[in-house]
């Protein structure tokens, strides 16, 4: 895509186009959506090896001041009581009347007066905006959106891309460790997080030391199979393993119950936003659910395709679906009326022919992103 002046760019915006990156508008943000290697390629390494992304459009915002562990642990969906400091954890920021999800997000806890959050980039300023509107006194939230880079190293030899640039690796799954990394000492996080189903990890680093910290993990990377990979194939590979994205599979009009992400709501915690609708939502059941498609054929489906549970019984459309490079078949998923058998066959409209598609429970392939 041409460069456009409404764009945000990564600080590794050129480092991308050195490598022949194709770009697409991604909230707001210009990032790679593929290089000159292709989807499947980058999707297999990841899988195969080890893959870097960079996902600095990611958002980046900080609660802080006596009580700011209390107070997102009031809003937000999750329990924050389950972490200790140096964990993340997955939590989900809803709208209190409906119970919709505003956006999905990582957690930091670094103490009780210092809270890190990951948003969605296109929902970064939404979810600044409500926890800032809410705060008690004491209690800032600021938005660092463009201070920080994002970048995560994903992939079985990931551990000793890490290592050989003096980072640390091994810790437990969701968990973080801050450590230094160039001439300056810049103060990096490095945690085990991922959005790919795989061993891997996730760093935030200053926008100074993004050059330094990108080449040298590119340099490391080399003898292991690294690739550098682009949101197409983070896509194919969340895709494989079920993960919604916000603005697709979840949205305000979607409800933690019907994205299946109730493991994400802390239901004992006595408040956070959207909480009473919720509960009861839950006690009634939710009259639509996430589930996955698998094609029987060879039918691929794509966002906004019709599924039908007969040739007369429309049911709802696909909200994200690929071609899975590990399967080697057409997967995605739909939010399917909840009266429909989890394990049903249904048809979906591939360009004017009805395919068949098997429902089932996602993950699509075995994860190994809590591997010791």
């Amino acid at each position: 895509m041409a460069d456009r002046p409404d764009l945000l760019t990564s600080p590794l915006h050129d480092r991308h186009v050195a490598l022949g990156a194709k770009f697409a508008e991604f909230g707001g943000w210009s990032m790679p959506l593929e290089y000159a290697t292709g989807v499947v390629k980058e999707h297999t390494a990841v899988r195969e090896a080890v893959g870097i992304f960079d996902v600095s459009h990611l958002g980046k915002a900080t609660v802080t001041g006596p009580g700011a562990a209390a107070y997102v642990d009031s809003t937000l969906t999750n329990d924050l009581g389950r972490i200790e400091p140096g964990k993340a954890q997955y939590t989900l920021c809803c709208d209190d009347a409906t119970g919709g999800i505003v956006d999905d997000l990582i957690v930091y806890l670094r103490d009780d007066e210092h809270v890190l959050l990951v948003p969605n980039a296109a929902n970064t300023a939404e979810v600044v905006r409500r926890l800032a509107a809410a705060a008690p006194d004491g209690v800032t939230v600021t938005n660092r959106h463009e201070d920080y880079v994002v970048l995560a190293v994903q992939g079985t030899r990931s551990d000793e891309v890490l290592s050989a640039v003096g980072l640390p690796a091994g810790h437990e799954y969701m968990s973080f460790v801050e450590a230094e990394f160039g001439a300056g000492g810049a103060r990096v996080v490095v945690c085990r997080t991922g959005y790919t189903g795989e061993r891997g990890y996730e760093l935030i680093a200053p926008n100074d030391v993004a050059l330094d910290l990108w080449d040298a993990l590119m340099a490391a990377g080399e003898e292991h199979g690294m690739l550098a990979c682009g949101l197409g194939a983070r896509d194919t590979l969340r895709t494989e393993m079920g993960y919604p994205l916000h603005g697709q599979d979840i949205s305000l009009d979607v409800t933690p119950n019907q994205g299946r992400l109730g493991w994400a709501v802390g239901w004992k915690k006595d408040a956070f936003w959207g909480r009473d609708v919720l509960l009861a939502e839950k006690e009634a059941g939710p009259k639509r659910v996430l589930r996955g498609l698998v094609a029987t054929g060879r039918g691929i489906p794509r966002p906004g395709m019709m599924v039908s549970l007969t040739p007369d019984v429309l049911l709802c459309e696909v909200t994200s679906g690929t071609f899975s490079p590990t399967l080697r078949k057409g997967i995605g998923l739909a939010l399917v009326p909840s009266f429909v058998n989890p394990d049903a066959e249904v048809g979906v409209d591939v360009r004017g022919r009805r395919e068949i598609f098997q429902l089932v429970k996602p993950p699509f392939v075995d994860p190994s992103v809590r591997e010791a």
